[in-house]
């Protein structure tokens, strides 16, 4: 049953950009030019609305619960095969992860082991997150950690309606519904992927999915998806021109070898895990808010060294800003496709 904290008044909540700001943030169109999506009403029956919102792991998480529907095993299969062809398994192995802001040869660093696991082979568009929008999730607080209760409402778009905060009127433009969502925080990608049944990758698995094991005797891993070098045709960053970011299919070639896209470059991404640094003297670095890890770069990242498997950097959890989205995840335990297969 979905909890409710409060009723939004729309007629108060109608913040307007500021003279004078960039009412286009990268990624998102001005707003004379701006073209809604398309409402789409609701199915009534709770198993076909949850195909309609993509919920797949929802539904193969609870198969008996469908036995009895007429379309339970079809809706089951169907299920199991979209998360099949849009989740890419990732291998065990272990990564390193520097402690400190310095790049000093010896700086501390910590090795952790990562469990084989199921990435999505692109981050989330504006599409797939508009049915969490239309869902009224942001108002469903089993998705929503209690400390952010008090915050919910001032997670709204630019009319002041529950969304990201580029969005209009609750809506994204639907030229863009197939780039990555932006102007989320860390707490709305959460939300999103609980809502889905998955979850967000760890720094460390993120890490491990874009490294990849070089093969050799020295088990090395790699700085790109792709490899050894930096090659700005493969990925979208401030030296490929774009200016903005692309659909989360583009750039193919900048794959991961289980074809995992754009883990570098298009935008920075959230991983479940708490930024955590220290000064070269170990003190620990304690910012005022709550900040998550964002990995991979984005478009607009003019420094190449901060656009690879290994760079290291974070947000404050609230922050919503025009180049950070997310993929989930979900442990290899629960993919019954491939342990009952």
């Amino acid at each position: 049953m979905a909890l409710k904290l409060f009723s939004r008044d729309k007629a108060q909540a109608s913040p307007k950009p500021a003279k004078g700001a960039h009412p286009s943030a990268a990624g998102q169109p001005s707003t004379p030019s701006f073209d809604p999506a398309p409402r789409e009403d609701l199915k009534s029956d709770l198993l076909e609305r949850l195909l309609q919102q993509k919920r797949y792991n929802v539904i193969q998480q609870e198969t008996q619960k469908w036995e009895a529907h007429p379309r339970g095993p079809a809706a089951v299969r169907k299920a199991q095969q979209e998360l099949e062809a849009s989740m890419a398994l990732v291998p065990a192995g272990s990564v390193t992860i520097p402690l400190t802001l310095s790049a000093q040869p010896g700086a501390p660093e910590q090795e952790i082991e990562v469990e084989p696991f199921l990435l999505e082979s692109w981050t989330v568009t504006n599409a797939r997150f508009q049915h969490f929008v239309d869902d009224g999730a942001y108002d469903q607080l089993e998705y929503w950690p209690e400390e952010i209760w008090p915050h919910l409402i001032e997670l709204k778009d630019l009319t002041g309606e529950p969304g990201p905060r580029f969005w209009q009127h609750g809506r994204h433009d639907r030229r863009l519904a197939d780039h990555p969502v932006v102007g989320i925080s860390w707490y709305e990608a959460q939300a999103f992927a609980l809502w889905i049944g998955q979850r967000l990758p760890s720094e460390a698995e993120w890490q491990m999915a874009a490294s990849w094991h070089i093969n050799s005797s020295a088990d090395l891993l790699r700085r790109f998806p792709w490899g050894d070098a930096m090659d700005n045709t493969r990925c979208n960053i401030w030296s490929s021109r774009q200016g903005d970011t692309v659909p989360v299919t583009a750039y193919p070639k900048g794959g991961a070898p289980n074809q995992v896209l754009q883990l570098v470059g298009n935008v920075w991404e959230w991983t479940d895990t708490e930024y955590n640094i220290t000064d070269d003297e170990h003190h620990p670095i304690i910012g005022e808010m709550p900040m998550h890890a964002i990995r991979g770069g984005a478009f607009d990242t003019y420094f190449e060294t901060q656009a690879t498997s290994q760079f290291r950097t974070g947000q404050i959890a609230l922050a919503r800003m025009h180049n950070i989205g997310f993929r989930c995840a979900m442990d290899l335990a629960q993919a019954s496709w491939i342990n009952n297969g």
